[in-house]
């Protein structure tokens, strides 16, 4: 599925899982707002969820994912395959071109309406048209720099806005320390 209009990235290092996404929002070939937020906390703040796709594909399904989480007390992975269920049978639903990615202590994840819930091999994972910039500057920043997980999630973004058509350096970045770091919730950025 290929989807134009956005650059979403996470990133967990150093005990810390960030997720960062763009701010542009485009029409065609005309942009139409440059500072949207893609990036969001579900579920009591403990889930970030970043969202490729429409404006209103992206409100039907956080508000999707947010009750599903609800129903599993927020067990991200149970909550994402019950999503991927009703993504693909719901009639409604079924019909929506997106891709999601959701992070929370525990887990991090890409959900896509075709059934797909796929765990990261590498703690780095980017959907939207600027991903594979996004992916490969962050990939080299965790491998080659002592950057924290905000400031690559940062400038892998910025790299791509640079590069991509479709993204802009209006960023907006989540961050929370991950199970293996302890209990503090970071608190959203904008920048």
């Amino acid at each position: 599925m290929k989807i134009r209009g956005t650059t979403i990235l996470a990133v967990k290092h150093k005990g810390v899982v960030t997720v960062a996404g763009d701010g542009q929002v485009t029409f065609d070939v005309t942009v139409m707002k440059h500072g949207a937020r893609k990036v969001r906390r579900l579920y009591h703040d403990q889930v970030i969820v970043g969202f490729a796709g429409t404006t209103a594909d992206a409100f039907t399904l956080f508000d999707r994912f947010d009750q599903k989480l609800e129903q599993y007390n927020g067990n991200l992975l149970r909550a994402a395959v019950e999503l991927t269920k009703d993504w693909r049978t719901d009639r409604v639903l079924r019909h929506l071109e997106a891709l999601m990615i959701a992070v929370s202590k525990e887990y991090f994840l890409m959900i896509s309406g075709n059934g797909d819930v796929i765990e990261s091999d590498d703690d780095v994972m980017a959907i939207g048209s600027g991903a594979p910039y996004a992916l490969a500057a962050a990939r080299a920043l965790v491998r080659h720099s002592d950057l924290s997980a905000t400031e690559i999630a940062r400038e892998s973004v910025k790299i791509a806005s640079e590069i991509c058509i479709y993204t802009n350096d209006h960023i907006t970045i989540e961050e929370m320390e991950t199970a293996d770091f302890g209990g503090r919730n970071g608190q959203g950025e904008k920048v």
